[in-house]
């Protein structure tokens, strides 16, 4: 850990930034590529043969993984691939104006791209990089396959009215737990801008270029836990994260290996292990498997707004506590996340009477 505070020096490039510069000088293919910069053909199950995948001289991409999935039923990908973004500016996220969805992200088997659309009543998805294979495998899970609309029951007349008008709500499941803890930690306790600031600062300075045909999108993979580890104490500073924020990411990453294990635990288990480190609480550990795990009754306690818009939803009650909203959301037990979702779809929010919370700025300190 000394390295966080070791001074600002020209020595040796980060591990992240060490790989591709070698590959260019030396014009090696990347890891895993045949003396000719080959991959062999890879499959995935029986509902989409993959494309091979070649890569060049230099690494470069030329020609994705591909995949054809149909969902069970009506499915809106803006509503199930909504909650990854982390804002507008979000490295890791886009919507492109043809209504492709493009993620970028680290999966077990290394970096990868994945690009999704709508295709009738169908969903062609294409991956880049390492993670590729991995990704198309993940497509269904990602789209809500393992998700059960049909175990909600609505007891109020708002959430039965938003049900009907969007049916294509899904909650998706990443499988991938660290992608959604180190942003959900840096958005404790400050607002979303702040928050989404120093995640796109970090990710942009400390990532890695997503694989595949991402550049003029500006994809970024984030970083490993190993480089995480590495980030200097002022850098962190400079991005807005304080020290509690930051030590907790930086406590999180050493057993990053045993987090991970949680995307495949029971929902109570999952959370259990999440708030074994110190600085992960409930509203950490729910705003992270909603994500990870897709758990339907992950619901996220501690928010600064959201008992205020469950109450005003179902009791005209703008200042309720948490206590109250979970009073509330009661006869939903078992699918209070997915029922919190449809009340912020309702668009029944209290109107503001106050002004917006003041953003903080301690790089400026």
């Amino acid at each position: 850990m000394a390295g966080r505070f070791a001074p600002r020096t020209t020595g040796p490039a980060l591990p992240h930034q060490a790989a591709p510069a070698a590959r260019r000088r030396t014009g090696a293919p990347p890891p895993g590529a045949g003396a000719e910069g080959r991959t062999s053909p890879q499959r995935t199950g029986a509902e989409g043969r993959t494309s091979p995948q070649r890569t060049g001289a230099e690494g470069r991409t030329e020609q994705p993984l591909t995949r054809e999935w149909t969902p069970s039923g009506p499915l809106d990908l803006r509503l199930v691939l909504g909650p990854l973004r982390r804002g507008p500016a979000d490295p890791t996220f886009r919507m492109t104006p043809d209504g492709a969805f493009w993620r970028a992200t680290r999966t077990p088997e290394g970096p990868g791209t994945l690009r999704v659309a709508a295709r009738g009543d169908r969903v062609g998805a294409e991956a880049w990089g390492p993670g590729a294979e991995w990704l198309l495998a993940g497509l269904p899970a990602l789209l809500g396959a393992d998700d059960d609309p049909d175990a909600f029951t609505p007891h109020h007349h708002l959430l039965a009215v938003t049900e009907r008008r969007r049916p294509g709500l899904r909650l998706l499941r990443t499988g991938l737990v660290m992608e959604s803890l180190i942003p959900s930690v840096l958005e404790q306790k400050v607002t979303t801008d702040e928050a989404y600031r120093a995640w796109r600062l970090l990710v942009r300075r400390y990532g890695t270029p997503a694989p595949g045909p991402t550049t003029t999108l500006g994809l970024h993979v984030m970083p490993d836990a190993r480089t995480w580890a590495m980030i200097p104490s002022w850098e962190w500073h400079k991005a807005g994260v304080d020290t509690k924020r930051s030590s907790t990411i930086l406590r999180a990453v050493r057993v990053a290996p045993r987090l991970e294990e949680a995307s495949s635990m029971p929902f109570p288990e999952a959370k259990a292990r999440l708030e074994l480190i110190p600085g992960i609480g409930p509203w950490t550990s729910a705003e992270t498997l909603q994500r990870s795990n897709g758990a339907p009754d992950a619901v996220t306690v501690g928010d600064y707004h959201l008992p205020g818009i469950v109450g005003h939803a179902l009791a005209d009650n703008r200042h309720a506590t948490d206590e109250e909203m979970l009073t509330l959301l009661a006869p939903y037990e078992g699918q209070r996340h997915r029922a919190t979702r449809l009340i912020l779809l309702s668009g029944r929010t209290p109107e503001r009477r106050g002004p917006r919370m003041t953003p903080g700025n301690i790089a400026a300190l």
